[in-house]
């Protein structure tokens, strides 16, 4: 066993990672008795509370050997004593080292991963690396035409920032990139929050891409996550084709998504409602950037869409008491539940959400109903769908149940990468 005083942890700046030191051995951490199996299965998160040896005392990306309680070896990870998701795992073969060169070799086979489907577009949008999905936990990337937005959810990668991202750079010749870690990240992972642009080269305007037809734009110095939401892409296509000829609300719309695709389809109009004023903003010009604000038979200007900014509980339960009705509604809300603790408040809250959607439904509407919560299974969202039915005593048919785009794969060995759900049903 190395000498662990030679690696005790002292509290650094992110700057100052070039000036730590790390054993070249990796540290065994053993688990308590009988907390293996996760990990066998190839888990790759573990949390202080299943270690016996906790490496409070190690530096934040030293490598780690996992071991059972009695001393076998499990898997090879990375550890941050200053987060409670102490280890996370990238290697379960034991002639596997962590280092530079692992991860290039992971970035290429996420790379590689997304060629499957056909070629790049070099004008669209796409999901580069999806954490644990391309066994990169903590290290997502989006690229938007030729810019990136990374951002990092695992402290102890940040040892690692700067080839990782000149990698990327090189293997995707990438313009410019944006770097990020989100304040409630850097809270738990106990690092600094970071928003900024990798060496200096700077995107001033929003970055224009392509998708579904549209010429959108995403901010990736000030948009959320890395700037805006890929996953329901294809969703926002395939609900579309349901909308031909309807009025539709689009709630939590945040840059315009679902209404826009539909509006270009042939939906008869759209109002979108989102609490960021900043987010509608967005959606206005795509709106005016796309030709979408001219009625689609005579080219004069209309007013096909529209958008008011407010709560999506207080806007629809505000409609409803107005008497207004919709050929179909549209539920895409932030994650409700960021831990198993948050579950039931969630359910909750979905529950409320599409019964106040439902109430503003003809017989024969469409609901367009979706869940970014990776803690709600599948089967939780349904059944709670099954009990507003049950409570509004009304008939949900279910059309397509959907997940994510392709390029946010699902990592078998971690279940919450299967995070999106997305319903398109009949109400009746």
């Amino acid at each position: 066993m190395p000498d662990r005083s030679s690696i005790v942890c002292d509290s650094i700046s992110i700057q100052d990672q070039s000036r730590v030191t790390y054993s070249d051995t990796p540290v065994p951490l053993r688990l308590k008795p009988s907390r293996q199996f996760p990990f066998l299965a190839r888990h790759p998160w573990v949390h202080a509370h299943a270690l016996a040896e906790t490496g409070h005392n190690l530096k934040s990306g030293q490598v780690v050997d996992l071991l059972d309680f009695d001393g076998n070896w499990v898997a090879r990870g990375v550890v941050n004593p200053g987060s409670r998701l102490r280890v996370r795992l990238y290697a379960f073969d034991a002639n596997i080292e962590i280092g530079e060169q692992h991860w290039r070799s992971r970035i290429d086979a996420a790379i590689a991963r997304r060629r499957l489907t056909g070629p790049v577009d070099p004008q669209a949008g796409e999901r580069i690396v999806f954490s644990e999905s391309d066994l990169l936990s903590g290290l997502i990337v989006d690229r938007y035409a030729d810019c990136l937005g990374v951002q990092f959810t695992a402290g102890a990668l940040l040892r690692w920032q700067q080839p990782i991202l000149e990698h990327l750079k090189s293997a995707l010749s990438a313009r410019a990139i944006m770097v990020r870690v989100d304040e409630k990240t850097a809270k738990h992972e106990g690092i600094e929050p970071q928003n900024e642009w990798f060496e200096g080269v700077e995107q001033q305007e929003p970055v224009l891409y392509s998708e579904n037809g549209l010429q959108l734009a995403v901010d990736l110095h000030a948009g959320q996550k890395t700037g805006g939401y890929l996953d329901q892409r294809l969703n926002h296509l395939a609900a579309a084709q349901y909308l031909k000829g309807r009025s539709v609300l689009d709630v939590c719309c945040y840059n315009g998504g679902f209404g826009l695709v539909a509006l270009k389809q042939g939906a008869k109009s759209v109002l979108g409602i989102d609490s960021s004023q900043a987010a509608l903003d967005q959606a206005q010009k795509a709106v005016t950037r796309n030709g979408l604000d001219q009625d689609s038979e005579n080219g004069d200007s209309g007013s096909r869409i529209s958008f008011t900014q407010g709560d999506c509980f207080d806007e629809l339960k505000r409609l409803a008491d107005e008497g207004h009705r919709f050929d179909a509604v549209i539920l895409d809300p932030p994650r409700f539940a960021g831990s198993r603790h948050q579950v039931d408040t969630a359910l909750r809250a979905y529950r409320r959400l599409n019964s106040l959607a439902v109430d503003l439904l003809s017989p024969g509407g469409i609901l367009v109903t979706c869940s970014c919560s990776g803690r709600v299974s599948r089967s939780e969202f349904l059944n709670m769908l099954l009990d507003v039915g049950r409570r509004k005593r009304r008939d949900l048919i279910v059309l397509e149940n959907r997940g994510p785009a392709p390029d946010h794969p699902c990592a078998i060995s971690c279940p919450e990468s299967d995070y999106l759900k997305c319903i398109i049903a009949e109400v009746q």
